[in-house]
């Protein structure tokens, strides 16, 4: 009984959604290699265009400019870490979306491997778009 209840009231996390085993036990999906010795890592800001280039099939603004990425660290190797959420927990997308924001930044010149955590804590509200994203969806 305990182990039912205990599965009950645990936080979703990214393996509750990846199909076919896509992210590992800690539940990060990962993209990449590791970028041959004297690459020239990639710039923060050409992980946001490439994070730009991700959208949330039901909503036509970026998920950057949506407000779903929460962190980004650059490694000095040209590997990337990111957190990210989504809108709500039960989003259709929640299996594929890390996975589809590993491999976007890992096409990215001068990024190595990248880890993508779906994290749920601060929740997403609409107030973490930008103002972009805003006008796009009439929010104002």
């Amino acid at each position: 009984m305990r182990e039912s209840v205990a599965a009950m009231n645990h936080e979703p996390g990214i393996r509750d959604f990846m199909p076919g085993g896509s992210a590992d036990a800690e539940g990060i999906a990962r993209a990449g290699s590791p970028l041959p010795a004297g690459t020239t890592p990639a710039t923060e800001e050409a992980v946001i265009e490439a994070l730009k280039t991700v959208h949330d099939p039901e909503i036509p603004v970026n998920i950057y400019d949506l407000g779903l990425i929460y962190g980004i660290e650059m490694l000095g190797d040209g590997d990337v870490r990111i957190e990210m959420t989504l809108t709500a927990p039960a989003c259709p997308v929640a299996g594929e979306m890390p996975v589809m924001v590993a491999k976007a930044v890992a096409g990215t010149p001068g990024v190595g491997e990248v880890e993508v955590q779906l994290v749920w804590e601060p929740s997403w509200n609409p107030r973490r778009m930008s103002e972009e994203a805003r006008l796009l969806l009439d929010m104002f």
